[in-house]
């Protein structure tokens, strides 16, 4: 559920077109997406914030959340589940 739904903003925020369809719950963000510069990155925080109705503090992120299509996901699952 969550994937689907962070692989769209993702697409969104940063412009990738159809070539962002190609993403998988494996494909690695932080470093491997030219788009994806800090800049994008406190936008992405912003679009998946209203979203999923979440906050997200400074203390929570790290390289490790942009690691993955897939563990970006988790981690929006993990904050909006607790």
């Amino acid at each position: 559920m969550y994937l689907e739904e962070v692989k769209t903003i993702l697409i969104d925020v940063l412009g990738l077109g159809e070539a962002g369809r190609a993403l998988e719950a494996d494909s690695p963000l932080l470093g491997s997406l030219p788009e994806l510069d800090s800049m994008a990155v406190v936008t992405l925080i912003g679009a998946l914030e209203t979203h999923f109705d979440i906050e997200i503090g400074d203390d929570d992120l790290s390289a490790s959340t942009f690691a993955t299509l897939g563990s970006l996901a988790a981690f929006v699952a993990e904050k909006q589940a607790g």
